[in-house]
């Protein structure tokens, strides 16, 4: 029987652990005063939630004595009037009572004992979204373009001139023919020699016939 129990206090321990650290954060309203009627302005509830970000899944903590404060959420025109009317949920009279903030937007608790709401036991706060609920879109990163590497030799691919040209123009690839000598008519050598020939040829054989 003393296992069983103990092992049912070790579920709750560990439930309550669960449920806090799935919460942001978790906040003491109040600080040290608790959910009570403050004593002046300077610490008033306003000046408590001044400062902090409050965000869904957020835990409030209201430490109050059950049966001497409650705790209800209200819209604002009954914030501002101390009213119940158009309560957002139920009257908590139990202390102390942890609410934990389920949307974003503006929240308004306040005590409807007596006049404790007109004697400033009330409290507003502005509750944002949790910032997974709309994470940024991601822009895919880029490539980063690495530079081809620059040569200090001089231009290796340039083409090199075969010959340097003179200053008056190209150079010239071949003589000119020597003037009064005709260019040698196109054929073999032995062509040429035999047509120099032939006129001394004839020359001897009319010498011979007379």
């Amino acid at each position: 029987m003393d296992m069983f129990v103990s092992k049912l206090v070790f579920g709750a321990i560990f439930a309550a652990m669960v449920h806090y650290i799935g919460a942001q954060n978790v906040y003491i309203v109040g600080d040290g005063l608790g959910w009570d009627i403050p004593q002046n302005s300077s610490v008033s509830y306003a000046n408590w939630a001044s400062g902090k970000t409050f965000m869904v899944g957020d835990i409030l903590v209201f430490n109050f004595v059950t049966n001497q404060h409650d705790v209800l959420r209200v819209p604002k025109s009954s914030y501002d009037a101390c009213s119940d009317d158009n309560a957002i949920g139920s009257t908590i009279t139990t202390g102390p009572a942890n609410v934990t903030l389920d949307s974003a937007g503006e929240h308004y608790y306040i005590c409807t004992i007596g006049s404790h709401c007109q004697a400033g036991q009330k409290l507003a706060i502005t509750v944002s979204a949790t910032p997974g609920a709309n994470p940024p879109t991601s822009t895919p990163p880029t490539t980063p373009t690495t530079p081809s590497p620059t040569s200090s030799q001089p231009d290796a691919c340039a083409p090199t001139p075969s010959s340097t040209p003179n200053a008056g123009g190209p150079t010239a690839l071949a003589k000119p023919p020597s003037a009064g000598i005709p260019p040698p008519a196109p054929g073999s050598s032995s062509t040429h020699v035999f047509a120099s020939f032939l006129p001394v040829l004839l020359s001897i054989g009319a010498a011979l016939v007379i």
